[in-house]
């Protein structure tokens, strides 16, 4: 078995406010030029860089959250408090993949909504509540990344920052170690905790948590 791919750090901050209808993220478009994830809207984040570390560990909290400050104020034109940031996850793809980041994405309220965009690696912004950019998604008029959807899909239950916050305090913040398979009809994902993630075989009988990139709405499926 080849060896897997060396894992580079990475941070993103999912930004929120209290809009008229409970809560809204703030979603960045890449521009379609971009080798990665070209026109698709993202949370603002980028690589982890050795000054980002100074002192403290690549790979460490502290220097995600100032790569996430760094590309939030680069991407979005936005100061960030680094320190009031809240882990909500951190993602890595299986150790075939290509490229391989291992990505901090970081909680915090938005303290103004005033966003400029770089118009270079991003073109476009909007701030909307996580189910509405689901729904067109699913509608297939904007692209999300599989880390970016689920994202949304655990942020769209709750109403307002204050309860989401509250909601990721209650819990440990989850690592997702993201295994993909195709099966005969729709590429699906595999994460800790499903019967087939070990061996990646879709068709394994027991528990479940994955996602079903079909067409049109994706679903999300864990047991329990």
């Amino acid at each position: 078995m080849a060896d897997p791919t060396p894992v580079r750090p990475a941070a993103t901050a999912v930004l929120a406010r209290d809009g008229r209808a409970g809560l809204e993220v703030l979603l960045l478009k890449r521009a379609g030029t971009m080798s990665f994830g070209a026109d698709a809207w993202v949370f603002p984040g980028g690589r982890v860089d050795d000054a980002d570390a100074g002192a403290d560990d690549l790979f460490s909290i502290e220097a995600a959250r100032r790569a996430a400050v760094r590309e939030t104020e680069e991407e979005a034109g936005i100061a960030v408090d680094g320190a009031a940031l809240r882990v909500l996850s951190r993602w890595v793809p299986g150790p075939e993949a290509p490229k391989r980041f291992l990505t901090w994405l970081l909680f915090g309220r938005a303290e103004t909504d005033d966003v400029r965009v770089d118009g270079s690696e991003i073109v476009d912004h909007r701030w909307m509540a996580p189910a509405d950019a689901l729904e067109e998604h699913g509608q297939q008029r904007m692209g999300l990344l599989p880390p970016t959807w689920l994202t949304l899909h655990q942020l769209s239950r709750h109403g307002s920052v204050d309860e989401a916050n509250a909601a990721i305090d209650a819990v440990e913040p989850e690592f997702y170690e993201s295994h993909f398979v195709m099966t005969e009809t729709h590429p699906v994902i595999l994460w800790h905790g499903d019967a087939g993630y070990e061996t990646r075989d879709a068709d394994a009988p027991g528990p479940r948590h994955r996602l079903h990139m079909v067409k049109g709405p994706w679903r999300y499926e864990r047991s329990g």
